[in-house]
Formats: structure tokens, C-alpha cells, sequence
């Protein structure tokens, strides 16, 4: 009777706590973002100059950051840079979606942020896999301009136009438009099917491969429990366990290497490329390399700035997750010393992506000595008395990684 009685006042706690952090999520105060127009601005490995080029009476500034082409620097354009950011997948904290298996939970209020960001992170290496880095949504710039029109019927619309105004202009053979605006259309149309595929596989369903419910059910090997606040380290070994464990055609020629203590062993890096897990497919396996570090002690190291910045300058740069304890964002960019993130302590409503033209604009958002973070390594974590892989398939992590995770308390600041 008293253990009955204990479980009523467990679930009214729960419900009283998801509706507190219903409601202290839902209210956001929007803050305007402020960029210089003197600095580039990095986003994902693609430089921005937002200075016309009318006002530069010299040479362009240019980064001073690598990057590897030099048609990915965009000058005096705003609206290139609001499209980029734009396009990428803003995952947040959602309310009223199916009930977490184990708990009263519909919500992710307040403890889900860690998760929401990993999902994000994960969602931009999908997208660059899938469709590449150069892939911008047709409706970045769109979203706000259209209230009572899906994105389906604003497209087709734009892109009819197009097309028509293509047919009677006087620019070239009408059959040469015609075939151009074929392929554009036919392009764009299985650009955007890929795009929603991507976004689905993160819905918020027991059945979505890298939704919230799963990840906690991989979580649940790790310790953790639906309300628990997952640290980016254990978040990184619970992405690399939902991908290896996706069943999904299309998923088959991705896998994760998570590095261990900051360290990147190129042999078992080549080793999961070359993995091919029980298929007919011989050919090599994308790898999203995940790092958890942790930046100095009690509050980040400045030191480490310039190494953050300079990975955020890499083409195939997928993000970084991390921040104040229990709060955690996904880095995307900087300009100077500021760094640009997407903020996942937002409650939204929950997204059915399973229906049909589910909407996608509530899914965009805006000389001291120094160490490296990481490192890389020639060989493989075993010849260094590491275990790379764990012993038993049914544990999220081997032994070694257990006792390393609990090195990472959930109070720290750790960047992933």
C-alpha cells in the first residue's frame, strides 16, 4: 500500500514537473542577432562576407581560416548566408508526443537538450552524405511569408512560373528550356523526398530510427532513464548505437567511430569504413567521427577557442554539441570570438511525420603553450591496451567504456 502510494506521488510529480517546463519553454523572448559586416563569417566550412563588393575599396578580407575551395567564400550576400543557416535541422524540445515505454512522459522539457542537439548534429552528417554540403532548402528564405500554404503548394506554384516563364521567353529553343527545367524540377523534387526521409527518421515516434524514443531506449543500457540529463559523451555512443542498429536501406553505408580519451585511432577508423555488416555491399561505409572532450575545468579554457573555430571551419565539419551544465547547444559557426548556435530549449508542438506533407518550418531556425583537443593515431585503440569495440553486442558499452564514462560527471562542461 505504501509502495502504491509512492507511485501516485512519483507520476503527480512528473506531470507537475513536464508542465512547469511545458510552459517555461514555450516562452521565448526574441533577441535580435547582431554580425559585423567588417569579419567573415564561417557556417559549416562555408565563408560569408556580408561587405558588398561596392564598399570594399580594397581587397576582399578574407578569413583567415582554410578553406578548400575558393568558391565557397560568398561576398556581400545576406540572404545566401540566412538560406545556409536556414536549411539545417533545428530540433527541439517538443510536448504532447506518444508516451515515453517505462514512463508518464510526452514531453522532453527540461532534460532533453542533450539529446535534441545530438539529434541535430547527426542530422547535418546525414544531410551532407545524402545531399551534399552545396544543398540549400528551396523554401529557406519562404517560411514566413506563407501561413495558410503548405510548402508543397508554394513550390509547385514557384516552380510552374518558372517553368512557364521559361517557355515563352526568347533566351534559347524552347525544347532546350523545356529539358533544363525538366531536370531542374525532377532534381529539386527528389532533393526535397531525401530531405523529408532525413527529417522522419528523427521524429518523435517509437518507430522513428533516431527519434527520441529510441535513443532513450538505448540509453537505458547506459543507466539512463526518459528525465535523466544525458551528458554528450554517453549521447555520442548512443548515436553510434542507433546507427549501427538502423535497419533502413538507405542507412546501411553510414557508420559512427567515437574516439576514446581525445583520441582518434586512424587503423579502426578504417577498419569501421571497411565494415560491411552482413551485405551484399562491398563498397566503403561513410564514418561521422565523434570526440567528446572536455574544454578546462570549471569554465572553458580560452585557449581552446582557436581549435573550436578551426574545426568549425572544415567543409565536413558536422557541428559541436556542448555548453553550461544541463544546458546544451549545437554549434554551427562563428564570426571573430562569437560563436553561432542553434538553441534546442524551445517547447514546440509535437510534428506527426508520418502523415503526408508534414510541416517543415517549425524544423528551421539563426602564446602560451597550447594542446590539441584530439588527436590522431596510426593503429588500432588495442595496440594501446584500449578496447575498441565492445565484447558484447547486447551492451551499449564494454566494460572499459563504462568505467570511462563515469570520468564524465553530467556537471561538467564537455564539447562533443
Amino acid at each position: 500500500m505504501e509502495a502504491a502510494g509512492t507511485d501516485e506521488v512519483d507520476k503527480l510529480k512528473t506531470k507537475f514537473m513536464s508542465a512547469w517546463n511545458n510552459m517555461k519553454y514555450s516562452w521565448v523572448l526574441k533577441t535580435k542577432t547582431y554580425f559585423s559586416r567588417n569579419s567573415p563569417v564561417l557556417l559549416l566550412g562555408k565563408c560569408y562576407h556580408f561587405k558588398s563588393e561596392e564598399e570594399n575599396e580594397t581587397a576582399p578580407v578574407r578569413s583567415r581560416w582554410p578553406v578548400e575551395n575558393d568558391h565557397v567564400v560568398i561576398s556581400g550576400n545576406v540572404e545566401e548566408f540566412r538560406r545556409d543557416f536556414i536549411s539545417r535541422i533545428w530540433l527541439t524540445y517538443r510536448e504532447e508526443f506518444p508516451q515515453i515505454e517505462g514512463s508518464a512522459l510526452t514531453t522532453d522539457c527540461g532534460w532533453g537538450c542533450t539529446l535534441r542537439t545530438g539529434q541535430m548534429l547527426l542530422a547535418q552528417g546525414l544531410v551532407l552524405h545524402f545531399l551534399g554540403r552545396a544543398w540549400t532548402w528551396p523554401d529557406a528564405l519562404d517560411i514566413e511569408t506563407s501561413d495558410y500554404e503548405s510548402w508543397t503548394s508554394h513550390t509547385v506554384k514557384k516552380l510552374t512560373a518558372s517553368f512557364e516563364a521559361s517557355l515563352v521567353g526568347e533566351r534559347g529553343p524552347p525544347s532546350i528550356l523545356k529539358e533544363t527545367c525538366r531536370r531542374s524540377f525532377e532534381d529539386e523534387g527528389r532533393n526535397e523526398i531525401c530531405h523529408r526521409k532525413i527529417i522522419s527518421w528523427f521524429g518523435d515516434s517509437p518507430l522513428a530510427c533516431f527519434g527520441l524514443h529510441q535513443l532513450i531506449e538505448y540509453g537505458k543500457k547506459s543507466g539512463k532513464a526518459a528525465g535523466d540529463w544525458y551528458g554528450p559523451a554517453v549521447v555520442a555512443h548512443i548515436l553510434r548505437k542507433a546507427v549501427e542498429e538502423a535497419r533502413q536501406p538507405d542507412l546501411q553505408g553510414i557508420t559512427i567511430y567515437v574516439a576514446q580519451d581525445c583520441t582518434v585511432y586512424k587503423a579502426d577508423v578504417i577498419d569501421k569504413q571497411c565494415i560491411s555488416k552482413g551485405s551484399e555491399n562491398t563498397e566503403d561505409k561513410a564514418v561521422i567521427i565523434l570526440v567528446p572532450v572536455r574544454l578546462g575545468g570549471e569554465r572553458t579554457n580560452t585557449d581552446y577557442l582557436e581549435f573550436v573555430k578551426g574545426i568549425l571551419s572544415l567543409e565536413y565539419c558536422v557541428g559541436i554539441i556542448g555548453g553550461k551544465p544541463k544546458q546544451s547547444y549545437y554549434f554551427a559557426g562563428f564570426q571573430d570570438d562569437s560563436l553561432i548556435y542553434m538553441d534546442p530549449h524551445y517547447c514546440q508542438s509535437f510534428v506527426d511525420v508520418s502523415i503526408k506533407d508534414f510541416p517543415l518550418e517549425v524544423l528551421k531556425a539563426s602564446s602560451r603553450e597550447k594542446y590539441p583537443l584530439f588527436t590522431f593515431v596510426k593503429g588500432r585503440a588495442r595496440d594501446y591496451d584500449f578496447t575498441s569495440t565492445p565484447t558484447n553486442e547486447d551492451d551499449l558499452f564494454s566494460e572499459d567504456e563504462k568505467k570511462k564514462l563515469k570520468r564524465f560527471s553530467t556537471e561538467e562542461f564537455v564539447l562533443l
